[in-house]
């Protein structure tokens, strides 16, 4: 064991050590956290659904109805008419003919891929893609090709060089590291240009972006012949839990049949996906959730701006701040913590190597007086920079 014990000394001294914390509470902006009260800009409850009364109050009735475990995978005796309703809601929602729930979002990711890609296929992927997907790629054993981000003429190339066998483009909707969003628009005719599958994982995207909170293809006007795969996450925007694929009749009948992480697992339990159901209502009935983000992004990033902070281009509610070696990012967030604030510092492999940065989240129920104290707090931080 001697050899864990120095890997975990190594990561200590190259400030990439992790630790978890303890919360106790209510998920919402004001958190405490190993006994201690934080104001969170950290979170990905980006709509502040996670502790709506509704949302609570579904996830008690389906309890009732229920029980806690659904006791099974979704193809033995696991799959509630709570998972079908939510299935059949999602997919009218996303506008495609099905959608199919995962567990998480890795596993619909994992299982999304390796389902319709094997050995004499190919894959391309942003570089700056989830891990999820990035494991998928692997997994598949598929030809495995990253294209530098956002970069459509390297994509270009990659496909105009791919000869038998199917071929794949993934990519994230909104890159969860940056907060900024893929070019989906040129990557779709590409993909129709050379006749590849485009899979869209909208995990940050969804209930965020569009009119109605679809998502980054709602945003975009893409529909099911511009990308055939999406997936999304149910544990950010919406604030439960699980993940789902949306496409073609044919799509989700082949990843039931395919898809290993969703053939051999137990399926959610049934009290979620009713929880899921209210906060889907939520989304699409209370736009000013959405109203209210833009406000606080429009806000923040002319504050910080004129603070002269090196803030990451991003129209979404996230974002970062680069701070460039994992030792300032942890200093930059340690500060922000002794005045009472949490934000994460991001430091490799979860970013690049130089990227490391503060990952500022915002959320429709932080009040214009949290905002004040962050703004406050990075006013200090940035004089302490300069010193």
């Amino acid at each position: 064991m001697k050899s864990l014990q120095e890997d975990l000394e190594r990561r200590r001294q190259q400030h990439l050590y992790r630790r978890r914390r303890i919360s106790s509470g209510v998920q919402g902006p004001e958190l405490l956290l190993d006994g201690r009260p934080k104001l969170l800009f950290c979170s990905n409850d980006y709509l502040g659904l996670a502790s709506h009364p509704e949302v609570i109050s579904a996830l008690h009735r389906g309890a009732d109805a229920y029980g806690v475990g659904s006791g099974a995978a979704h193809l033995v005796s696991g799959h509630s008419h709570a998972h079908h309703a939510l299935e059949e809601e999602l997919a009218e929602f996303t506008g495609r003919a099905r959608a199919l729930l995962f567990s998480t979002g890795y596993m619909a990711n994992l299982g999304a891929v390796t389902a319709l890609l094997g050995k004499g296929d190919s894959i391309y992927q942003d570089r700056l893609n989830h891990a999820s997907l990035i494991d998928a790629g692997i997994l598949s054993r598929a030809s495995f090709k990253r294209f530098p981000h956002a970069d459509m003429e390297a994509l270009q190339r990659q496909l105009a060089g791919h000869g038998r066998g199917e071929a794949m483009v993934v990519s994230d909707g909104v890159f969860s590291m940056d907060g900024d969003l893929a070019p989906l628009e040129p990557m779709a005719a590409l993909c129709r240009q050379h006749a590849a599958w485009l899979m869209v994982d909208d995990a940050h995207g969804f209930g965020v972006l569009g009119k109605s909170g679809a998502g980054t293809l709602e945003h975009f006007n893409l529909d099911t012949a511009h990308v055939p795969l999406l997936m999304g996450t149910l544990g950010k925007a919406l604030g439960t839990f699980g993940a789902f694929v949306a496409g073609s009749e044919e799509l989700i009948e082949t990843l039931i049949q395919r898809a290993r992480s969703y053939v051999y697992t137990t399926a959610l339990p049934p009290a979620l996906a009713e929880a899921t159901r209210a906060s889907l209502r939520l989304v699409q009935a209370e736009s000013w959730r959405r109203e209210r983000l833009q406000q606080l992004i429009s806000r923040f990033r002319d504050a910080v701006k004129q603070m002269g902070l090196p803030l990451m281009d991003s129209a979404t509610p996230i974002q970062p701040i680069l701070a460039g070696t994992s030792e300032q990012a942890l200093a930059w967030s340690s500060s922000l913590e002794q005045q009472g604030i949490l934000v994460s510092a991001i430091r490799p492999p979860t970013v690049p190597e130089g990227g490391a940065r503060l990952r500022v989240t915002l959320s429709a129920t932080h009040s214009d007086a949290h905002l004040d104290r962050l703004l406050d707090a990075l006013a200090t931080l940035k004089s302490s920079t300069l010193q």
